[in-house]
Formats: structure tokens, C-alpha cells, sequence
């Protein structure tokens, strides 16, 4: 099945909008034109020069990665790392390169962190650090006899949803007023009268992804030539949006035997870890990448904490209160692929992807 960049590019950022990756980051088409067509995707952790060749040789003319293989801006291409290497060869094949990396480290459903919590089998997950800021209220009148059709329309653009509810809202009865001028084209009253209508103030939440998404419909849908409405950011906390995530297992383990079901749920050679005070572990945080900056939030929420790229003294801030476990960082992150692939077969489910063959970790061990 032939689909447009495009159509690839909202499938995803249906599940982790583009403004919700990290000030750092990087995600997005890097290299084509959404409007160029597709035909197979190859799904990857890191795009690299064997990773490109692969794509050829495979017929794939898009790789969706996790990681950007751009992270700060290319002066010249002449080959001269891997980087400029992997840019150049995509271009000369005319394979597509796409990547989603922290915006979806950062959600909650079907991030890389539900991933690894889905491999480990952890039940009641939620975020372990949400983000403040990035939800707003939005509040609308509307007269009465339309109120149902911008409800609806609102509630259709995403609006009102606030953890497993949505359509939430909120509404109440009053009057509204106004007085036609010059070029008015008012749907109800006359030129040059007050006119007063009962009305309603509806409220809901809205993420700053979708927020005008929203008002779009609210306005498409509203009666008034000039809609009154208010827009405020909340300084909320976004339970589906943030670093880390934390569940608990379905029966506490013994230290020696959670480590070991790490190791064989993650497919792992090795863990790096420290010693721990805690005689069992039932509540688990992780991290999939690089989350040493989340040992604080992580202690007193969980019994033990997995991630990878622990610094060494990073691994006294465990305090013996912890049991951090390094898993590495390819590791944690390389069942991302099976995200792309899930998001994909949901949204575009005729379009072929197929997962890389090539080992991109540039970590090696005996």
C-alpha cells in the first residue's frame, strides 16, 4: 500500500505530538517531503549507514527511527562521520528519514516506557515525573439552543479528556448580551439594539497539542459570528505526560529473583545494580534511555528503579534505599520498534514495515 510521508507522520503524532519532545530533541522528517509517497517502512533504534543499505536492499523507502540521526544542525555533507554519511546515502537512494524520540519517551499510552513496563508486567502504571503547564481551560458562551452541537463538536476535537474519562465538562446557565454596529452580520437581533439571549458558559480541558484543534471546532461549530471565549493555561500537572513511568508487579519478588526476571523479560546479558535494604520488590519504576535525573523522583516512589547510562556516583544517590538497576541503554529502548509497528498496523494497517536487521549498538561486551 502507497501512503504519503504525511499520513505516516500523523499516525504518530496522533500518540506523541511533535511540540511534546524535549527542547533538545530533534524529531520529525529529516530527511524528504512529506508529500513524497512510500511504499515500506523499516523500523530502527538508530539510523546509520548499514541501516540505510539495509533499507535499499530491503525496498524500504522510508526508516523510522527513535533516535534523530540530525541533533544539531549539519554545516556541510561531505562525508566526513557517520552522521553526514547516513544523510548523504538516504538522500542518494531517496529513502525518507523519520524520527520520533522524546515526545514519545514522554507518554504515558504507547511510549517506550509503557513498553518496557508491558515486557515487565507492571499493572497501575502512571507517570513518575508529569509535566505542569501544558494543559489549558478553555470556556465558551454559547446560546442555548446550539449548545449541544458545539459540546459534541468540541468533545469530537479531543476536548474534556481528564485521565480514563473524557467528555468532561463543565456548564452553567446565564445571559448573555450585545449590540450589532456597523458591519455586523449578526445571526440573531438587529442593527443598533442590545440584544440579550440566554445562554451557556461551557468549560474543558484542553492539551496545548490539541488546544487548537479544538477552538477550530468550537468555532466552525458556534452560531456567533464572533465567539466569546476565554483561553487559560493551567498550572496542572498532565498525568499523561512525563519522564519515567511506575507500576507494580503482579506479586512481590525477592531481590535475587526480580533481577534475574529483568534479565530474562528484557532479554538481558547483564545489570548493573546496587545493593539495597529492601528485602522484596513490588513497585518498579523505569526509564527507557538515559535517566539518571530521575533517582530522587524515583526514591520513596518505588522499590527498585531501571534504566541505564548510571553514572558511578550516581549510583550512591540510591542511598540504599533503591535497588537502580543499569540495564544499558539500547537495551531499554530496543523494543521500540514494536511501538512503531503497533501505531502503524492501528492507523495504516495495509502499510508493509519491517523491523531492522542491523545491530546499531555501538556498546560491545565479553
Amino acid at each position: 500500500m502507497s501512503v504519503q510521508i504525511k499520513e505516516v507522520i500523523s499516525a504518530f503524532e496522533e500518540v506523541a505530538p511533535p511540540n511534546w519532545q524535549e527542547s533538545y530533541d530533534n524529531s520529525g522528517l529529516l530527511v524528504g517531503k512529506a508529500s513524497d509517497i512510500v511504499n515500506k517502512a523499516l523500523l530502527c533504534l538508530d539510523c546509520t549507514p548499514e541501516v540505510v543499505e539495509e533499507a535499499k536492499t530491503k525496498g524500504c523507502d522510508l526508516i523510522i527511527a527513535h533516535h534523530p540521526i540530525i541533533f544539531s544542525g549539519l554545516k556541510r555533507l561531505n562525508g566526513n562521520n557517520y552522521v553526514e554519511q547516513t544523510v548523504i546515502l538516504a538522500i542518494r537512494y531517496g529513502i525518507a528519514i523519520y524520527a520520533i524520540h522524546t515526545n514519545l519517551d514522554n507518554v504515558l499510552h504507547d511510549g517506550v516506557n509503557a513498553k518496557i513496563a508491558e515486557k515487565l508486567g507492571l499493572l497501575d502504571t502512571r507517570i513518575l515525573a508529569p509535566q505542569q503547564g501544558r494543559l489549558n481551560r478553555i470556556s465558551v458562551y454559547v446560546p442555548k439552543d446550539n449548545f449541544q452541537e458545539v459540546q459534541a463538536a468540541m468533545f469530537q476535537a479531543g476536548a474534556g479528556k481528564i485521565g480514563n474519562y473524557d467528555e468532561c465538562g463543565f456548564s452553567v446557565k446565564g445571559e448573555g448580551s450585545f449590540r450589532p454596529i456597523t458591519g455586523a452580520k449578526p445571526h440573531t437581533g438587529e442593527m443598533g439594539v442590545r440584544y440579550s439571549s440566554e445562554e451557556i458558559k461551557f468549560e474543558v480541558v484542553a492539551t496545548d497539542a490539541n488546544k487548537y484543534r479544538i477552538l477550530q471546532a468550537m468555532n466552525e461549530a458556534h452560531p456567533y459570528e464572533e465567539v466569546a471565549y476565554e483561553m487559560v493555561r493551567l498550572e496542572n500537572t498532565y498525568q499523561e505526560l512525563g519522564a519515567g513511568l511506575v507500576g507494580v508487579l503482579p506479586e512481590s519478588m525477592a531481590v535475587e529473583d526480580f533481577l534475574q526476571y529483568l534479565k530474562n523479560k528484557m532479554e538481558l546479558s547483564f545489570v548493573k545494580f546496587t545493593k539495597t535494604q529492601n528485602k522484596s520488590i513490588k513497585t518498579v519504576a523505569i526509564c527507557g534511555g538515559a535517566g539518571s535525573f530521575l533517582i530522587k523522583k524515583a526514591l520513596g516512589n518505588a522499590d527498585a528503579f531501571v534504566t541505564s547510562d548510571i553514572k558511578y556516583h550516581e549510583f550512591f544517590d540510591a542511598e540504599g534505599e533503591l535497588l537502580l538497576c543499569d540495564i544499558g541503554h539500547y537495551e531499554s529502548e530496543k523494543y521500540t520498534i514494536e511501538i512503531f509497528e503497533r501505531i502503524l498496523s492501528k492507523k495504516i494497517p495495509n502499510f508493509a514495515t519491517i523491523f531492522a536487521q542491523t545491530n546499531t549498538n555501538p556498546v560491545q561486551y565479553k
